[in-house]
């Protein structure tokens, strides 16, 4: 993955946190503050429901339904019309538990420490609240009921207060509602202050009683729900822009160090003194474009150094190695040394040559390295040029019986002869050493839809005994010989392939080898086709 999409994907993912971070809190927030604003309308509501109460004769009606207590048929009692007109938003539940007051109901719970016990309590309780229960905007087949624990909890409460999310049956709903529950637990009498009120629930004594207070919570979640949905929309929104954003933000960024990398990369041992440029932004991307254009430079000036000396070298190990090759020649013609004079003359005057073809192998690839290496370049047609080059080494593999021949297509390409037939020669010199006992020479067009430049490939098989995979590429590199069958010739200093590769790059095309031991090896050298004239069949010879 590339830089640019990690950082894309980095401050995409940073967004998201913070976006999910922001709506989850928002969403807390104002549930929290919903919740907090209807706990205070349920208190109000609580307030007034009690002076209701405690003013009037409306508990003994509160759990008829509407169309029953009547004083006459079709009439409503008066005081139940005014608690639904006073609480139309509201469902409310009363309790009575006057046997108990709020210690003697808090010991008698902390009393019951076995199951049976609290079990007896529970019992006793939950009978004194079916009987006095009194309810409106409540189905009085299913009220509200709480839980031993919520009860005892109720019970337990500092203020004589809980507040729970708990569903409610209201009347004629076919499903319970899901209301906010405010249960307190208080002395609660009837009748103004110093009277009783005759024919009352409560009478005139201050017993405990539970009053239930509900108020739906739908409200609450439809704005929860669309609050929700404009989060998540924004979230959405919000991550398809940033990532466009950062994706182009960083693209921009990261321009510059691209330029960058696309001039390192055309670079290289004949273009040292190239360089990248230099973005003027002030940041890491021009300290690193300065730093590399250092670099470059110490490159240079230590390729410079070690072509000079590569050259000088050569040149000045030319000289003596000629007088020593021709001096040795003397001798054996004009001389009459004996039969060991004559081996060790031999010997100097083999690796007299010997040194001399090496030094001629330095000096080329000196040229090559340094550019230069002067091409002449003329129309090629690849059967002739094959057929040239098989039919200069047939003395050679006739001497080892291997079969020399050329397949292939009638292609015409660009190229210096010269320097690919000493190519090619080193291919097929290199098959032969190896034991290869035929050796077939191939050309033909090839489609590289990649570089769109028409190919020429000309390749070198043989049946040999093939390379191990991971020394394929080594044997490009300088001084480099296998010590297996086909390094036969130990006069080779391991510079052929190093010179042929610098070949196929100066006329900018591509060589390398596949091998399968024990199957053999092809060598493929890729040449661009280049401007060639069209040929008729007159033209060719």
């Amino acid at each position: 993955m590339t830089l640019r999409w990690r950082l894309t994907l980095f401050y995409t993912a940073l967004l998201a946190l913070l976006l999910t971070t922001v709506g989850v809190t928002t969403l807390y927030l104002m549930r929290s503050s919903l919740i907090a604003g209807l706990d205070n309308e349920l208190r109000g509501t609580y307030t007034q429901f009690t002076s209701y109460v405690q003013s009037t004769r409306v508990s003994d009606q509160l759990s008829l339904p509407l169309d029953a207590s009547r004083d006459e048929p079709g009439q409503v009692p008066d005081s139940l019309m005014l608690a639904r007109y006073q609480f139309p938003n509201s469902s409310l539940a009363l309790e009575q538990i006057d046997v108990y007051d709020r210690q003697t109901l808090l010991d008698s719970l902390e009393r019951a420490r076995t199951p049976g016990e609290r079990e007896a309590l529970f019992g006793t309780l939950r009978a004194l609240r079916d009987a006095s229960r009194r309810s409106l905007g409540v189905d009085t087949g299913k009220p509200i009921t709480l839980s031993e624990a919520e009860l005892a909890a109720l019970i337990r409460s500092s203020g004589g207060q809980l507040f729970l999310n708990h569903p409610v049956q209201e009347p004629y709903r076919p499903a319970p509602t899901l209301m906010r529950l405010m249960v307190v637990l208080t002395p609660l009498s009837q009748g103004l202050p110093g009277q009783d009120a005759p024919g009352s629930l409560l009478g005139s004594s201050d017993g405990l009683s539970i009053v239930y207070v509900g108020r739906s919570l739908a409200t609450v979640q439809d704005t929860l729900s669309k609050l929700q949905n404009v989060i998540l929309l924004l979230f959405v929104v919000g991550l398809l822009t940033a990532g466009s954003g950062a994706y182009v933000l960083a693209g921009q960024a990261l321009q510059p160090l691209r330029r960058v990398q696309r001039a390192a990369e055309r670079i290289g041992g004949q273009t040292l003194t190239e360089r990248v440029p230099v973005p003027q932004t002030g940041d890491e991307v021009e300290s690193l474009a300065t730093a590399l254009n250092a670099m470059l430079g110490r490159l240079e000036d230590s390729f410079d150094a070690q072509r000079r000396f590569t050259s000088d070298a050569s040149h000045e190990l030319r000289t003596p190695v000629t007088a020593i090759s021709g001096h040795a020649s003397y001798l054996l013609r004009r001389t009459n040394p004996n039969e060991q004079q004559q081996e060790s003359l031999r010997i100097i005057q083999s690796e007299s040559e010997r040194l001399t073809n090496l030094i001629a192998s330095l000096l080329q690839l000196a040229r090559s390295d340094s550019g230069a290496l002067v091409l002449t370049r003329e129309p090629i047609f690849a059967p002739l040029f094959l057929t040239e080059i098989t039919r200069e080494l047939a003395p050679l593999a006739q001497a080892q019986h291997t079969t020399l021949s050329t397949t292939g297509q009638d292609v015409t390409f660009e190229g210096d002869p010269d320097r690919l037939k000493q190519v090619l020669i080193n291919l097929v010199s290199n098959a032969l050493k190896a034991g290869a006992q035929t050796v077939t020479l191939d050309s033909r067009l090839v489609d590289r839809p990649a570089t769109g430049v028409p190919t020429v490939r000309l390749s070198v098989q043989d049946d040999g005994p093939g390379i191990p995979q991971g020394q394929l590429e080594r044997l490009f590199d300088r001084f480099y010989r296998l010590e297996d069958s086909r390094s036969r010739d130990q006069g080779g200093a391991g510079l052929g392939l190093s010179i042929a590769r610098g070949i196929v790059d100066a006329h900018g095309g591509r060589i390398w080898l596949e091998s399968e031991v024990g199957r053999g090896t092809t060598a493929f050298v890729d040449l661009p086709v280049g401007n060639v004239p069209v040929l008729d069949e007159d033209d060719v010879p």
